[in-house]
């Protein structure tokens, strides 16, 4: 089968969709498929690129006003047997595109990456230009969270599949945690430095749950990521007297950021908006509870009070690391059980699931001509 992705962002950015897509794509490429990304993001210098996938960049101007959508003509997407349109919140590049292989009579899925509530209004108003609710497509979200949040732009009786992201479960576990006495409760965070992600307001979290645990109780906590934040955040730090205990550790390999997780004791996921988590999984999967927001769709491999914690707000964010820091033994029960029950989020999900909506589009497709 040949496969085009179609995303406004991918690689070199770093970002959860960003290395989705790119590790989908080598896994279709491995399991036999003739598979390309198409992007407006441009190429950078250094980046080790996947020599069995192609990758196709078309630069653009932006941002485009919205009857102005960029054109898709960078390709010729009849020549392809699917086109598989990855969208955030809005997405102009993949949705033209994905509306140019409709026209061209070629099986479109839409796979949504993000949370779509709160933005409806916005969201419609592509939808419609677009042509959303007229196209044959097979509609995809990367939790049942963001599937449920994409009900009310696109009407309630479209059919929107979950599809999870995913980990290399295995990888993640081959290092466990170190027991170490005498080093500090280290509290750590991926993610990207933007104000989806909140880590202003993790900063706030984490300045209350030193003043609610004993002095004698050594903390550290560690944000990996970069973004446009960064300067804000140590300001922020400098301003909260965090300065001796917060570090920005910067980019990260996923080595390093294994490493770093065997000397941790719990993950932090500030953002209401997380449509998935991809990070938070990678730390379930390395054994470390997991502290993130209830809103979004951690909740969907991290059982409350198993695996971790979900929290309403900042504040029962910060009574559950209040806890985490100064419970040893529930601390522990956590790590031990997260460390035994590995997640069943293997890219076996993934990649079995778009086999599946690669074919209902497929027929969608066959039935509209």
């Amino acid at each position: 089968m040949r496969i085009l992705h179609v995303t406004d962002v991918y690689r070199p950015r770093v970002g959860g969709i960003e290395m989705f897509i790119e590790e989908l794509a080598v896994r279709q490429s491995a399991a036999g498929h003739d598979v390309s990304v198409l992007s407006v993001t441009p190429d950078g210098p250094g980046r080790h690129r996947p020599g069995s996938v192609t990758e196709i960049r078309t630069p653009q101007p932006g941002p485009w006003p919205l009857p102005f959508l960029p054109r898709g003509g960078a390709v010729d997407v009849s020549s392809y047997d699917v086109v598989h349109a990855h969208l955030s919140v809005v997405s102009p590049f993949s949705t033209r595109v994905a509306q140019a292989a409709v026209r061209a009579g070629v099986p479109v899925i839409a796979t949504v990456h993000s949370m779509w509530n709160g933005r409806e209004g916005w969201i419609r108003i592509v939808g419609t230009i677009a042509g959303w609710r007229r196209w044959p497509v097979a509609w995809t979200a990367v939790s049942a969270a963001a599937a449920a949040a994409m009900k009310v732009p696109l009407g309630q009786q479209t059919p929107v599949a979950v599809v999870p992201n995913a980990v290399e479960v295995p990888w993640w576990r081959e290092q466990p945690a170190v027991p170490e006495r005498d080093r500090p409760i280290t509290l750590v965070t991926v993610m990207r430095l933007a104000g989806r992600k909140r880590p202003l307001q993790l900063l706030d979290v984490l300045a209350r749950v030193r003043d609610g645990v004993p002095d004698e109780v050594p903390l550290r906590a560690v944000f990996v990521g970069e973004g446009p934040l960064e300067d804000k955040l140590r300001a922020r730090i400098d301003v909260l007297g965090l300065g001796d205990w917060v570090e920005l550790a910067g980019a990260c390999s996923r080595e390093q950021i294994r490493e770093l997780y065997r000397h941790s004791d719990a993950f932090l996921a500030p953002s209401h908006q997380e449509s998935f988590g991809l990070a938070a999984l990678e730390a379930r999967a390395a054994g470390l509870p997991v502290v993130a927001m209830r809103s979004g769709g951690v909740g969907e491999f991290v059982a409350d009070g198993v695996e971790g914690f979900l929290c309403r707000d900042d504040e029962e964010m910060t009574r559950a690391l209040v806890d985490l820091a100064t419970d040893d033994e529930m601390r522990g029960v956590m790590v031990k059980h997260n460390q035994t029950h590995a997640p069943e989020l293997d890219w076996s999900v993934p990649l079995a699931g778009f086999e599946r909506a690669y074919a209902l589009a497929d027929r969608s497709m066959r039935a509209r001509t």
